[in-house]
């Protein structure tokens, strides 16, 4: 089989593996865009040279998670992340030997947290309605106990919503709750 050099290079630059490069989409432009007009009217006195310019993306849990937060806060409403993690509890201890060598003993423990198993990872209250946003980005799908979290919101008459990215947050917001 026959190859020039032109083939070799695209089979040794093809990679299918490598991340695609974020391109941050409107909806987060937008958002930056508004959050820093608020804070402009929330520090009149500071010149507008000094004020730093808050940085959004979308493309991770914890970055779209800030994304809906800041956006339901500038609409007027409440939202909160809800940490189920846990704590973390340090068992380790350090000493130094007979012979002046610096050890490390233990493990670190993490204790299950007191949070609703399957809880939403935003709780929100948007024009008195109780919202809960669970994110999941790319594969990420919901577990068990979220399914059913999510039955028990919606039974109580509560809003419940996946986000996937920032973009059809936007857009569910806006038909949910209008303009």
């Amino acid at each position: 089989m026959d190859f020039n050099l032109l083939d070799i290079n695209c089979i040794i630059s093809y990679n299918p593996m490598k991340a695609q490069r974020y391109k941050k989409p409107d909806s987060v432009k937008e958002l930056e865009r508004i959050s820093f007009i608020r804070k402009r009217e929330k520090h009149p006195t500071i010149p507008i040279e000094l004020l730093c310019r808050d940085n959004f993306r979308d493309d991770t849990a914890n970055g779209l998670t800030k994304c809906i937060t800041t956006f339901i806060q500038i609409k007027g409403g409440q939202a909160e992340r809800i940490s189920t993690t846990g704590r973390c509890i340090d068992r380790t201890v350090t000493y130094t030997d007979v012979v002046g060598i610096t050890r490390t003993m233990g493990s670190v423990e993490w204790i299950p947290g007191t949070v609703t198993r399957g809880s939403a990872d935003i709780s929100a209250t948007i024009k008195g309605r109780s919202v809960k946003i669970e994110v999941k980005i790319g594969a990420d799908r919901q577990r068990r106990e979220q399914i059913q979290y999510q039955k028990d919101i919606e039974a109580a008459g509560g809003i419940y919503y996946i986000a996937r990215n920032f973009t059809t947050f936007v857009e569910w917001y806006n038909t949910t709750f209008g303009l």
